[in-house]
């Protein structure tokens, strides 16, 4: 049997945060082939193309978390109406220095959980923007724009009754897509 083995990038670095968790939940759903590694966006320098000859440590772990993954799973929250700025960071180091970038061809799903009813739609559709740039190919439907509810989450942290269907949905979907892609 086939490992795929997936990079998971969450956008917020916040302890609590509602997509860490989203991310950790979702992961239960996914079949046995698939293994899941978030991987750390919060210890990279400021981007600074002065520094691509010379990447920090932080940087190169980054890009061979990325490049050792099969698929790439976004899970973001929206800070102004985009994503968080970290998430764009990690995304810059990863791709550069030009034509050395982690990212091309990698399938990847976005989604994400806010406590505003049109949960991160503009921070994905930002998010796809970059993603398409790079070669990314990603998943277009079902797209998953979550409002944080009570009943998101079970006491075990596992995604609730209420949004399980949902996102069982959302996960077959992208086991396909990177089944398919990463062929």
């Amino acid at each position: 049997m086939t490992q795929f083995h997936i990079a998971v990038i969450v956008g917020s670095l916040r302890h609590d945060s509602f997509n860490k968790k989203l991310a950790t939940a979702l992961v239960r759903l996914a079949p046995a082939d698939f293994t899941f590694k978030q991987v750390n966006i919060g210890g990279l320098p400021l981007y600074n193309q002065d520094d691509d000859a010379h990447q920090a440590a932080s940087v190169l772990a980054l890009k061979s978390d990325i490049k050792v993954a099969q698929g790439l799973l976004f899970v973001t929250p929206e800070y102004n109406r985009s994503m968080p700025g970290v998430l764009k960071n990690a995304i810059d180091h990863a791709s550069r220095p030009y034509g050395d970038s982690a990212w091309a061809g990698k399938p990847a799903g976005v989604l994400g959980v806010s406590v505003g009813a049109i949960g991160t739609a503009m921070a994905q559709q930002h998010l796809r923007n970059v993603l398409a740039y790079l070669n990314v190919p990603t998943l277009g439907q079902p797209e998953a724009f979550i409002q944080a509810k009570e009943d998101l989450f079970n006491q075990d942290g596992s995604i609730g009754e209420a949004s399980k269907k949902f996102l069982q949905g959302w996960m077959d979907q992208y086991v396909a897509w990177v089944t398919k892609h990463a062929a």
